[in-house]
């Protein structure tokens, strides 16, 4: 296809990596953020994310292919325009406002004949219903005659060091043909597979059935940890025992709750339209209530370890291994830790934490950072080590051998036993 002229809005972990590789498609690049300080930072060759390296975003920036902006003015020329800003909730409602900002940014520049990709994730109904009627009362375009408008859900894991933006498939829904075509050959100039859908509404239903499967298994798996250990039954075990099975079963794994930026608020989306039609969508909403529940349960468990052996949680010294809200990244995005550790400080505990990719106080707590490397002598300080995050940088046997107590939420010290190691 011929080259674009692109402006990306949002240079976030969904945005970045996103701008660099249409630049290094041979697409002319601008990435936009309102966020002044953090243009200056990539200006500068300094990446916010963790998957975009600094030489990786220097030999772009070297290419001269892409530049980056906190000034509107700069976007005029661009032809096509893809939104990737965030889409919170705010009290379990869905907080559309960044996409809005970016529509009215986007409408400033669009011309007959551009395109407008939104990549946010979002309920159904939001590029036909909330973008487009924008679009026109701003510019007086409407879609798809004077435009192409387009959804197409981000699938960025981040920290995933096999599924990247490249080859991860991606799926494309157009408002009519000639749009869905567009895009199509937008994205096949830098990923590998892409996958077409009828329309936005179909692309937009299908990254929440991906997160939603992925929400409700979670915490059909958390459940089942509680009555296990009530069971006495490893169920980790059981995990692996069923994975063997070379069809109609995918191994899920428990944890101390759900984090990131898809998991706890997508399926949400989802409920949020289901319920404006009428019904209750019981599925997610259980699962919610399930997932939101394990900081709290993990903090009963580990009272009750500590009450094992005649210690009061209150005055203990807990040590929290990793804050991540998954396992080698920092990204704190919804992660279950900042609430688990105010739960334990709840019931009087003192609270270290250590995470090698994570720095800065966690907000709201009292909890003290651990800086540098893990040591024993700081494992052996504590009246339990609790293993929230199993980052490749924790050695699960110095953890067991100098901990005096571990509850292992992750099962990051499979393979080993001891009288003093629980799991969740």
């Amino acid at each position: 296809m011929s080259s674009r002229n692109v402006c990306v809005l949002g240079l976030g972990y969904v945005g970045l990596p996103l701008a660099c590789a249409a630049a290094g498609a041979g697409h002319t690049v601008v990435g936009y953020d309102p966020d002044v300080a953090r243009v200056r930072g990539l200006r500068e060759g300094r990446s916010p994310v963790e998957d975009v390296e600094d030489r990786l975003l220097e030999k772009v920036l070297a290419g001269g292919r892409v530049r980056f902006t906190h000034d509107v003015a700069d976007l005029q020329g661009c032809d096509t325009f893809v939104i990737c800003v965030p889409t919170p909730l705010t009290e379990k409602t869905p907080d559309l406002t960044m996409v809005d900002a970016a529509v009215e940014v986007v409408a400033t520049a669009l011309r007959p004949g551009g395109m407008v990709v939104l990549e946010s994730t979002t309920y159904p109904g939001t590029t036909e219903d909330r973008v487009a009627p924008k679009i026109a009362e701003l510019t007086g375009l409407t879609a798809p005659d004077d435009y192409h408008l387009v959804f197409s859900p981000e699938r960025i894991d981040p920290g995933n060091p096999i599924y990247q933006l490249s080859n991860t498939p991606r799926v494309v829904g157009g408002l009519g043909r000639r749009a869905g075509d567009a895009a199509e050959a937008f994205y096949a100039s830098f990923i590998d597979h892409v996958h077409r859908v009828s329309g936005p509404r179909e692309a937009e239903m299908a990254k929440l059935l991906e997160n939603t499967y992925r929400h409700v298994n979670i915490a059909l798996v958390n459940e089942m940890a509680i009555f296990c250990e009530e069971l006495g039954i490893n169920l980790w075990e059981s995990i692996g025992a069923a994975s063997t099975k070379p069809f109609g079963f995918a191994a899920f794994s428990p944890g101390p709750g759900v984090g990131g930026h898809c998991i706890p608020v997508d399926p949400s989306y989802l409920s949020w339209r289901v319920r404006r039609l009428g019904y209750p969508f019981r599925f997610v909403e259980l699962a919610g209530e399930i997932n939101d529940r394990m900081p709290s349960y993990v903090a009963a468990r580990v009272a009750d370890l500590l009450n094992d052996v005649q210690k009061s949680v209150n005055g203990a010294r807990i040590l929290v291994l990793g804050v991540a809200y998954k396992r080698d990244i920092g990204d704190m995005r919804e992660s279950p830790a900042p609430v688990l550790i105010r739960k334990l400080e709840g019931r009087g505990a003192q609270v270290r934490w250590h995470d090698p990719h994570v720095s800065g106080p966690i907000a709201d707590t009292a909890a003290v950072a651990v800086a540098g490397e893990l040591t024993a002598e700081e494992l052996a300080a504590a009246d339990l080590v609790l293993v929230h995050t199993d980052h490749s940088a924790y050695d699960p046997q110095l953890v067991v051998r100098h901990a005096r107590r571990v509850f292992d939420t992750r099962n990051m010290t499979a393979g080993l036993t001891a009288q003093h190691l629980f799991r969740l």
